[in-house]
Parts: structure tokens; sequence; C-alpha cells
């Protein structure tokens, strides 16, 4: 066989193709007879107990939350979370069932890489947040704790007002997960 019959237009066809052929010709029809019963697949997950993984409920009713900045994001975050799974956020620590103690929350931005003109080209920006649980007598419910997030983004200061944006978007981003992080932690407690 020549190089033209084995790639020309009538080129014949070699035997690795026909068993995935076949398998195809005959799958397609049992496929096309379960069309029906598509809608009803989410029945039978119901029935063998699958559900959503939902938010954890939370063993308390009150808590207040202290050591925070006055106007602090996680702070704000942190209330709007705990309010959602019905918990009441007080400001006197003395008539609560838990106090979250903030011992540190800080934003952190620092320059990763620069070109050889001395411009900012990459930044890390990271979102840390030391804190402690415990109960208004002082009995300590959780170790100290740090949570530590860090992002890395570019930079130009041709675009410095779209990159101020994305870095608010990635600081949101950040508090969100240390907001998820510590729900959970608050979650496997018993005060």
């Amino acid at each position: 066989m020549s190089w033209s019959e084995r790639t020309g237009p009538h080129a014949r066809r070699t035997r690795g193709t026909r068993p995935v052929r076949r398998a195809l010709a005959l799958a397609l029809p049992a496929f096309a007879a379960l069309g029906p019963l598509v809608p009803l697949a989410p029945l039978a997950l119901t029935g063998c107990g699958f559900r959503l993984r939902g938010s954890e409920p939370l063993a308390l009713r009150s808590i207040a939350l202290t050591g925070f900045a006055p106007r602090s994001p996680l702070s704000h975050a942190l209330t709007q979370a705990l309010q959602a799974r019905g918990v009441q956020v007080l400001a006197d620590p003395v008539r609560v069932e838990m106090v979250l103690q903030a011992l540190a929350e800080a934003r952190e931005r620092s320059v990763v890489a620069t070109t050889s003109a001395a411009q900012v080209r990459e930044l890390q920006l990271r979102l840390r947040l030391r804190w402690r649980a415990h109960t208004p007598a002082g009995r300590e419910l959780t170790p100290i704790g740090e949570l530590l997030l860090a992002r890395d983004m570019s930079y130009s200061e041709n675009l410095a007002l779209a990159k101020q944006h994305e870095e608010e978007d990635l600081y949101r981003e950040m508090q969100a997960d240390i907001v998820a992080q510590v729900m959970r932690q608050l979650a496997a407690l018993r005060p």
C-alpha cells in the first residue's frame, strides 16, 4: 500500500475504530430509552438519604464579639452569618453564652515581584485573624487559633483603579472564607 492510499480520501479504516462505533451504536438506544426517567433522578437520590450540605446548627443562642475594630468588615460579616443561623449577637459580654474574642485582625499587603525599573508587578494580600472563644466567666472553649489566608494578584500602575477594586474583591472573598471557617469551628463547640 502506497502513502497516498493510506492518507487519501478513500483511505482504508483501521480496525481500532470499529469496536468503538459498535459500542456507541448499542448504547445510544439504551440512553434514549432513559430519557423520560431523567427528571425522576432527584427522587431516587432523596430516597437514599442524600441531601445537599447545609450549614451546621449552632448550639448557642447568644454571643458577643469583642476585640474587633469599631467598623471591622470581618466583625460585620460574622454578625450577619451568626444572625442568619438564629444566634443573637449582643454587645454586652456578660449576658451571653459565649464570647468570641478577636486578639488580632489584620489586612496585610506586600510586594512580591518588581520590574527592573522598580515598578510593582505582583502583590500578595493577606488576611489574618487570631481569636478564641470563651464563656463570660472566662472558661476557655477553644484555644487561641490563627487563620491566615493569602492571595496573589498582578499589579499595573496603568490600571490602578481596576486593581484597587480587584483587591477589595479578594479581601471580601478571603473574609468570607474566614467567616466560614470560624462558623464551622463554632458549630463543633458545645458551651
